[in-house]
């Protein structure tokens, strides 16, 4: 059986890693080695960041609700303590999409929680 050269496909396959490598800095946007050895760090840094970013915003709401609660006389733990007390099932990102476009329901709901926190 005749030897099947890999020429096209290798060459594909190394060009297509260094399109991915563009505009990384020094050789390792020039050098196939180095090049995929970045490349698949950045792979890796992507799907680590992609879950990173869930705790990031929630971090991002709590810290809005807690200064619109503060606005209201109440902290973060004491609102979400007392909205549960009175049964209030509302997500963290809602809360802070009230706090920032919907002051007056989100004053509401601070009112609730209060009630509840005082019954």
């Amino acid at each position: 059986m005749a030897r099947v050269k890999g020429g096209t496909v290798s060459r594909a396959r190394r060009k297509k890693v260094l399109k991915l490598a563009k505009g990384y800095f020094g050789s390792k946007h020039t050098l196939y080695k180095t090049a995929n050895e970045q490349v698949m760090h950045s792979f890796r840094y992507a799907y680590n960041d992609r879950r990173k970013l869930k705790g990031n915003m929630r971090k991002i709401w709590i810290t809005r609700i807690n200064a619109a609660a503060r606005m209201n006389d109440l902290s973060y733990s004491r609102l979400m303590h007392g909205l549960k007390l009175a049964n209030i099932a509302i997500n963290r990102k809602m809360l802070s999409e009230m706090a920032i476009h919907d002051a007056e329901g989100f004053t509401k709901l601070c009112e609730e929680a209060k009630a509840a926190l005082n019954a």
